[in-house]
């Protein structure tokens, strides 16, 4: 932006509205300097012009070195998160996604969770060629986001943990000796300069050992791909804690269970397979086989809740499972974006079941757990549920 368009308003939202409407605006709004005539450029390429039938076509084509000078220039002109968007909006209008299969192409993305979706789904169709690439690509994502999410949820579980562990009568060496000092702080003798500590707060043994189950149970439908990536994320780390003992199930009409996978997000990630149909029942009937400890065990449904099994079914094993103790959470989506379409009237059955079913994003995911752990009411944002 030139100091001459800072000083005049009225230019700038003349240039604006040109880079919004295109060639089609005409001299009407002015010309163009170089940098905005080449970003217009990079958007008609991929928004264009009306066609007869009153659609826009974009004109990348099919070349892939064309689309990867493309990528390239819209890195120029736009900040990272515009490009993501266009970048979606270029494999949704102009059917992009084999072109995604070559490496030059993968390497001059920008990468984010809406990409790994994408190359999530076209796993199966991916070439040896291009595999190594997609695993580079996905694992940039994966690790940003670890940056992001994993201190956080490593400190609010921790905690949550603890809490549920702390025992009044603690060994010498389970003394939680700040803990201890608060609880004893009216206790201060100043005379003395000491504290007498008259209850001891610390850790049973119990902290050193598995004191609860979490199992995450995830629809791989192809609704959910922003969803998958952000659990399996969480599943790494929940992984890591020595107090949790951690299963990982992905479903579709079938059952897969990645667990053996959660020390790599990136194998958990190429472990599943996008779209098909949904069995929620199934899926269940899995997760509820494999519960030894109801009472310290959190079950963590994650989907958009249409069932193609037996719906009767699943409401009965959410049912049964909460009658035996298990702490079940319902989230329509782990991401971002918010809830996606999703099944209102199995939502509204499971809240008459006393879980509710709701969005959650990645940053409110922990509080989420944490309240599942300690069995207190759950965090639940505003919005539909």
């Amino acid at each position: 932006m030139t100091k001459e368009t800072i000083a005049d308003p009225a230019a700038e939202r003349l240039r604006r509205w040109r880079l919004v409407l295109g060639a089609e605006s005409g001299g009407a709004l002015g010309t163009l300097g170089s940098r905005d005539a080449a970003m217009d450029r990079v958007l008609d390429s991929l928004y264009g012009h009306e066609s007869g039938d009153g659609a826009r076509r974009g004109g990348l084509g099919g070349s892939a070195p064309r689309v990867a000078r493309w990528l390239g220039d819209i890195r120029t002109y736009f900040p990272a998160s515009v490009v993501q968007v266009m970048q979606r909006d270029a494999v949704d209008r102009l059917g992009l996604s084999q072109l995604l299969l070559e490496p030059e192409l993968l390497e001059a993305v920008e990468a984010d969770v809406h990409l790994v979706g994408t190359l999530l789904s076209l796993n199966r169709a991916m070439p040896e060629a291009t595999r190594e690439t997609a695993r580079a690509v996905v694992r940039k994502v994966v690790e940003d986001l670890e940056k992001r999410l994993s201190q956080r949820t490593r400190a609010t579980l921790t905690g949550a943990l603890d809490r549920s562990t702390r025992t009044s009568r603690p060994r010498h060496h389970d003394i939680d000796w700040n803990r201890t000092i608060r609880a004893n702080l009216r206790h201060y003798l100043p005379e003395h300069g000491t504290v007498v500590p008259e209850r001891l707060v610390g850790h049973g043994r119990a902290a050193r050992a598995v004191t609860k189950d979490v199992i995450l149970c995830i629809d791989q439908s192809g609704s959910m791909a922003a969803s998958i990536v952000h659990a399996s994320v969480f599943g790494a780390v929940l992984a890591s804690l020595r107090s949790l003992r951690t299963r990982l199930v992905v479903f579709d009409t079938s059952v897969v269970d990645l667990t053996d996978h959660l020390s790599d997000p990136v194998d958990v990630l190429f472990g599943t397979q996008l779209g098909g149909g949904t069995d929620i029942n199934r899926a269940l009937a899995y997760c509820q086989a494999r519960i030894t400890r109801p009472a310290d065990t959190v079950v963590v449904l994650i989907s958009d809740l249409y069932e193609g099994g037996i719906r009767d079914g699943m409401l009965k094993r959410v049912a049964a499972m909460k009658a035996s103790g298990v702490q079940f959470v319902s989230l329509l989506a782990l991401s971002d974006e918010g809830a996606p379409a999703y099944d209102h009237e199995h939502a509204a059955a499971l809240a008459a079941l006393g879980v509710p079913a709701f969005a959650c994003t990645p940053d409110l995911f922990p509080e989420v757990m944490a309240a599942a752990l300690e069995k207190r009411p759950l965090p639940i944002p505003e919005g539909p549920v």
